[in-house]
């Protein structure tokens, strides 16, 4: 490059840079509250339809901006046609708005989330609640929650969910017929992470002969890592908990409560529990 033209280049950036005036706390503050607003439009739409349609406006006033001075024909088109635009957006996209004010109005979806606790809470009642369903209807299952060990290697042997925990979701891989309802379903916080899985076997015969395979399965996860399984006998519906490679049978919805509070709370899980 020159150097007349290294210099000029110098001199124009200078310039440039020299008029923009200093930030000062006015500034700031104003940039940050287009920001939220812009977030919080954001957030209210989100999952809804609306987002489109908001893509398609910033399209189209961007390319407006751009051809105004030049597209007269295009110009007169967009100016003629935002009275309307604005109109039909309302009209159209009536049921999309309604959903996401009624979410801004009844989560305050722009200033909070749900607690860690609540979430928690939530996860233990739908557990609880397929545990129950799968007991009563005597379908086999076995549920295995990771802990601080990582569980890949087990997940990878099976089908990925990565969706939220439920107990629709729960009992529908288990009901028998499925592809995946002989496996094990491993949970990691909140999420049903895999399932269909393959776990080892527990390196001792249990104590009862009559226990299956799910159980078996069950101690053996445990005897190598952190993880709590849980298992319903497909044959008397019976709900068991597995943790260090110990058994715990016939566990009622409190019982089984306390386990699942105490794994996601811990403290000292299973005082005063019998092994089978």
């Amino acid at each position: 490059m020159p150097d007349w033209l290294g210099e000029l280049w110098r001199t124009n950036l200078i310039g440039l840079l020299g008029s923009i005036p200093p930030p000062n706390i006015t500034s700031l503050v104003d940039i940050l509250l287009v920001a939220l607003i812009f977030y919080g439009v954001l957030r209210v739409f989100q999952d809804t339809q609306a987002v489109s349609l908001l893509r398609g406006i910033v399209l189209v006033v961007l390319v407006a901006s751009l051809a105004a001075s030049r597209l007269t024909a295009f110009n007169w088109l967009v100016r003629n046609s935002l009275p309307m635009i604005l109109v039909a957006i309302p009209v159209i996209f009536q049921p999309e708005l309604r959903r996401a004010l009624e979410r801004l109005g009844r989560t305050g979806a722009l200033l909070s989330r749900p607690s860690r606790e609540t979430v928690t809470q939530q996860v233990i009642f739908e557990i609880v609640l397929a545990l129950e369903t799968l007991a009563r209807e005597q379908t086999g299952a076995l549920i295995v929650f990771e802990g601080d060990t990582g569980l890949e290697e087990y997940m990878e042997s099976g089908e990925r969910v990565d969706a939220r925990v439920s107990a629709r979701l729960l009992t529908t891989i288990f009901f028998p017929g499925t592809s995946l309802h002989d496996g094990a379903v491993i949970v990691r916080g909140d999420l049903v992470v895999a399932a269909g899985c393959v776990l080892p076997l527990a390196s001792r015969p249990l104590s009862d002969p009559t226990l299956g395979t799910r159980h078996r399965a069950a101690v053996g996860i445990t005897e190598q890592n952190d993880a709590l399984a849980i298992v319903v006998s497909e044959e008397t519906g019976i709900i068991s908990a597995a943790r260090n490679g110990r058994l715990i049978r016939h566990l009622d919805s409190q019982r089984l409560r306390r386990i699942l509070d105490e794994f996601y709370h811990p403290r000292k899980l299973f005082d005063g529990g019998a092994s089978a």
